[in-house]
């Protein structure tokens, strides 16, 4: 795992308590981690040997659903919780099919808005927000977002491998409702989400609690994915793992995350 080098502190982080979007990182092989991540993400390491591939996993379908909804004439993503930035972004996935795509991304860690803009330097069709997707109205009413995504015309929404760190109390499909509501007819969502029915993932939530990590992990059952999509018209291939939403072949296999794309039609 390539994930020792020593990141330089930006202002804000807290390089004690271990990050949600620098584990991941360094799931990814990433470099853009600190000690505690390392040492949170072995734990998770021993409670799921598989989550390297799950974490290889859920980005390429991250990639093959934004190019979905690219060639489906969707134009603006506003990618919430988008963690710290890796090869394939989704700027990068959406411009192939749609030159003049524009993506708002959002992350409540410092360090991923740090980096995130160093991507997007002097690119005016993608801005980053430091701000919490659990607060859509903040969200929404960004000066950055609002000057980017022209609420009036069809978005992309992405939840990527984020929903499993919001609790029931914080109402997780409320909070996709709300994103759902801002956006007009023709709009998607793109979900991924920690599967319950791996039951390793349990596991995995006790380590991350145990661990002080910035989020507890829930996985969920696959209804219970289905219904934070309630009200949308979840696409063909339906509520699947990840490995088996419109696969294009070599994908790593895995139990481990529900995945889905919905469409609001009204």
């Amino acid at each position: 795992m390539e994930g020792s080098a020593k990141v330089p502190p930006a202002a804000g982080v807290d390089m004690t308590t271990p990050s949600v979007a620098r584990m991941y990182d360094y799931f990814l092989g990433g470099k853009d981690n600190y000690e505690c991540d390392r040492v949170a993400a072995q734990e998770v390491v021993r409670a799921l040997p598989t989550v390297e591939g799950v974490a290889r996993a859920n980005r390429a379908f991250l990639q093959r659903a934004v190019r979905f909804v690219a060639e489906a004439g969707i134009d603006q993503f506003l990618d919430l919780g988008t963690g710290l930035p890796t090869q394939g972004n989704v700027h990068e996935v959406a411009r192939a099919v749609r030159p003049g795509a524009r993506v708002a991304y959002v992350d409540n860690d410092p360090l991923v808005a740090v980096h995130a803009r160093a991507l997007v330097d002097a690119d005016d069709r993608t801005a980053v927000v430091q701000a919490d997707l659990r607060d859509p109205e903040a969200v929404l009413g960004d000066p950055q977002v609002r000057a980017l995504i022209d609420f009036g015309r069809p978005v992309c929404v992405l939840f990527v491998a984020v929903l499993h760190f919001v609790p029931d109390e914080r109402d997780p499909a409320g909070i996709v409702r709300r994103f759902a509501e801002a956006v007009p007819p023709g709009s998607h969502v793109i979900l991924s989400h920690a599967a319950v029915e791996e039951r390793r993932n349990v596991n995995v939530g006790a380590t991350y609690r145990s661990q002080s990590a910035n989020a507890a992990l829930i996985a969920r059952t696959r209804d219970q994915v289905a219904g934070l999509l309630d009200g949308l018209t979840i696409l063909e291939p339906g509520v699947v793992p990840l490995h088996e939403w419109r696969p294009v072949g070599g994908e790593y296999v895995t139990g481990a995350g529900w995945t889905a794309v919905a469409r609001k039609d009204r």
